[in-house]
């Protein structure tokens, strides 16, 4: 796992992941990253390590629900740490906040806020992709 903290801060990734010898990296902000990779390629998630800058609420579910066996954050929401705490999921970080804020830090995370509604993975991810659906129509309007 130092390796992949190494490389996240290193490379000023948003996120690194490993799975066997499989090491990839990204740069988007937000869950997309996870959100893709859970739809397009899961098994890479199965079991992997993950290290991130960022984890609120909804990025927890995402690797839950993607199988994760490990995680590491620089800054963790508690609902994010409580939610892997349930699910058995280890957890290192560096600072947990109360909640994540919003990109111009003028408020708390959208995301964040639409998963204060339950504590079940499962009806979180309804309620995620319904926020990635909104925010896909926002920058990429008819």
């Amino acid at each position: 796992m130092n390796q992949l903290i190494n490389l996240l801060h290193e490379g000023n990734y948003s996120c690194v992941i490993q799975n066997g010898t499989d090491v990839r990296t990204f740069t988007r902000r937000g869950v997309i990253d996870v959100y893709e990779l859970l739809h397009h390629d899961a098994a890479f998630l199965r079991g992997a390590l993950l290290a991130d800058k960022v984890i609120g609420k909804g990025a927890a579910a995402l690797m839950i629900q993607g199988g994760v066996a490990q995680v590491y954050a620089d800054v963790i929401s508690k609902s994010a740490l409580a939610l892997f705490r349930a699910n058995n999921v280890h957890v290192d970080y560096k600072l947990c906040v109360d909640g994540i804020q919003n990109r111009d830090q003028t408020g708390g995370c959208p995301l964040e806020q639409i998963c204060m509604a339950s504590d079940s993975v499962s009806e979180l991810m309804p309620l995620i992709t319904g926020f990635i659906s909104r925010m896909r129509q926002r920058s990429n309007p008819a």
